[in-house]
């Protein structure tokens, strides 16, 4: 795969499978990985045969000081439902961090439903001093649940490559306003305040300039703050589960170099009318 992209070659979308287009890319090719996984919804799933065994073997040691291999099997044994959606974003999960550079960041976009399991396994599998953040990105609009709190966020797993080193300027980040305006200075109002980790932005307006008709849209506002913070002009952006290409339109109109990887003939139409007629394409068979 690795012959389609030169870190002095043009930015790429690759239309395949993306396990197998990620693993041939060279090491520490990246500063910044972003990717919005399909969420674990109850798809049916088959229960993993794994041993829960505690084990000082293996460089990652998490919760107790058990290695991950453990970890996973407690988890496993917990929940099989993400037992196998875990099956499936593991080996992804270990190429995109082989593949950030040593000041590289990992964000990782996922719903209620997995986000808790992935935190623990994750921690085990990166260690947890690269956790960096969890973000919080809460919207109002859709249906409401009447027998629960509605779930209106979802949220961003932040990990870097290396904790005593990664890349993170919040002043490049677009502010925000005051909730409380009249209790600050009206230079500090008049400026806006730099956002914490619970991000509050509508989701794509369906009537909106913004909107592609893509499902599962994200708002260029979300990866606007993750590509300013944690990138710089010229660095080189990765989104191997592309779907409407909101990754690559806001790493382009930056300034940032980008690979985007997605499978959906549909969604690719959508990226390439997004990006760069500069852009190259390419195909990977099966």
């Amino acid at each position: 795969m690795h012959q389609h992209w030169t870190p002095d070659g043009p930015d790429l979308v690759v239309h395949g499978d993306n396990l197998p287009i990620i693993s041939a890319l060279p090491d520490e090719s990246f500063r910044l990985i972003y990717i919005d996984p399909p969420f674990n919804t109850g798809r049916t799933q088959r229960r993993q045969a794994l041993t829960t065994q505690r084990s000082a073997e293996g460089t990652r040691v998490g919760f107790g000081g058990n290695s991950y291999d453990t970890i996973k099997g407690i988890l496993y044994s917990y929940d099989d439902t993400f037992a196998d959606y875990w099956e499936f974003l593991e080996p992804r999960l270990q190429e995109a961090w082989r593949l950030l550079d040593d000041r590289g960041t990992l964000y990782l976009h996922l719903d209620y439903r997995e986000v808790h399991y992935a935190k623990v396994a994750l921690d085990a599998l990166f260690g947890r001093d690269s956790f960096l953040n969890e973000i919080i990105w809460a919207y109002d609009y859709g249906a409401r649940a009447t027998k629960k709190w509605p779930s209106k966020h979802d949220t961003i797993l932040v990990y870097v490559k290396n904790p005593k080193n990664y890349y993170f300027n919040n002043e490049e980040v677009d502010r925000e306003p005051y909730m409380a305006p009249g209790l600050v200075t009206a230079e500090k109002a008049a400026r806006g305040k730099l956002p914490t980790d619970v991000w509050w932005h509508t989701i794509v307006s369906p009537t909106g300039k913004e909107k592609t008709g893509y499902a599962t849209q994200k708002p260029e506002g979300i990866l606007r703050r993750i590509v300013q913070a944690s990138s710089q002009p010229g660095d080189w952006v990765l989104d191997f589960f592309a779907g409407s290409g909101t990754t690559g339109a806001v790493a382009q109109a930056l300034k940032r170099r980008v690979v985007l990887v997605e499978q959906n003939p549909a969604a690719i139409e959508i990226i390439t009318s997004r990006l760069s007629s500069q852009t190259a394409f390419a195909k990977v068979s099966a």
